[in-house]
């Protein structure tokens, strides 16, 4: 095995060691030499202006004195160097090393599928700090997104199982002869094939938010202009259900740094949902203004209202206060929480009040200015 080869399979400890024998074993080298060839002629320079120019055998002795004093002292006092800086050495590259196999170890644990690997911080000074709390806080995000990856996963099947029910019972009814594919059979079953789309690309978005994923496409956003077209949209389906949409948008409000789409989905997810808590009759009331270098947006509606215990809980994704009726009217759950995402990811929030069930609810988010 050749010198090359062989210090690829030395462990970090030995080469360091090797490596600091080298610089003191270079050192003393150099100090003997420099004294030899130095060192003497300064002696014998001082030898000649004491008077001594043609050296007795006394000062042949001296000078005899003055090397091997030289020597032993350079020896001993080098001897000790080496033994102190090996020893200095091996407890520090121990350490080191030991760190190094905490992480390899941590990652091979991490690897293999246990995201609760991580290293203890060594006392080696503040990169080697930087480095551990680096790895353990790329632990945790791992952590983070396979727990994410798990309850979007668990989330999913169960929120999957009703429109894939009604998709059988209907299919299995069709094969057997007690359902015909008339036309209102037909919308019934589209209608539940778009549901699963939609839960699909809801799933998505969600993972992405929690991710941190979300990519925005920022443009200056008149923000009113933007809150108008929602409103134009969503005011057919407003008057077919008999419940009015008010607006109380102010005409000067300041253009903000925003992805107008996904605001506009904001606006399409909280509109989509307070119409499905408002009863026939009801007022849903849209309202903006400018507020200390914001833009406040608020949403509120006459319908159902929140109980207090949950409210805490709306915009947790796929709750729902009443698990039944919120799957009749086809909401997938997770409109709120997409909501509160996307203005999060603007560099605003979103909030939701209510006085209580019967009392209707308010929806407030809101975006920083440019």
């Amino acid at each position: 095995m050749s010198l090359r080869e062989h210090l690829r399979t030395t462990g970090l400890v030995t080469r360091l060691l090797i490596a600091q024998g080298l610089v003191v074993l270079v050192g003393l080298a150099t100090i003997l030499l420099v004294t030899e060839i130095v060192g003497l002629a300064l002696f014998r320079e001082h030898m000649v202006l004491a008077g001594h120019e043609n050296p007795d055998e006394e000062a042949i002795h001296v000078e005899e004195a003055f090397r091997s004093a030289i020597t032993v002292a350079l020896v001993v006092a080098l001897a000790a160097a080496l033994v102190v800086a090996l020893a200095a050495s091996y407890y520090l590259t121990r350490r080191v090393a030991r760190l190094v196999r905490g992480v390899a170890e941590a990652a091979s644990t991490i690897a293999a599928g246990d995201y609760e690997a991580r290293v203890r911080t060594p006392a080696l000074g503040p990169e080697f700090k930087v480095l551990a709390d680096s790895f353990n806080q790329m632990a945790g995000r791992l952590a983070d997104t396979e727990t994410t990856r798990r309850q979007l996963l668990g989330d999913l099947a169960h929120e999957m199982r009703t429109p894939i029910a009604t998709l059988d019972a209907y299919l299995e009814g069709t094969e057997d002869g007690v359902t015909q594919l008339d036309p209102p059979t037909v919308e019934m079953l589209r209608g539940q094939t778009q549901r699963l789309a939609r839960l699909a690309e809801d799933i998505s978005t969600v993972s992405r938010i929690e991710e941190n994923h979300l990519k925005l496409a920022r443009e200056p956003v008149h923000l009113g202009r933007l809150l108008e077209r929602a409103i134009t949209a969503h005011e057919a389906v407003y008057a077919a259900k008999g419940v009015r949409l008010a607006r109380d948008v102010k005409q000067d409000l300041p253009a903000v740094s925003a992805d107008p789409d996904r605001l506009g989905q904001v606006m399409t997810n909280l509109l989509d949902n307070a119409l499905r808590h408002t009863p026939e009759g009801g007022v849903v009331t849209l309202a903006a203004q400018p507020t200390g270098g914001r833009v406040v947006v608020t949403l509120s509606d006459s319908g159902d209202g929140i109980p207090v215990e949950a409210l805490d809980h709306v915009l947790e994704r796929f709750y729902r206060v009443d698990t039944a009726r919120d799957r009749q009217r086809g909401g997938s759950g997770v409109g709120l929480t997409i909501a509160r995402g996307i203005v999060k990811a603007h560099g605003g929030d979103l909030s939701i009040t209510s006085p209580g069930p019967g009392h209707g609810t308010t929806v407030t988010w809101w975006v920083p200015i440019e």
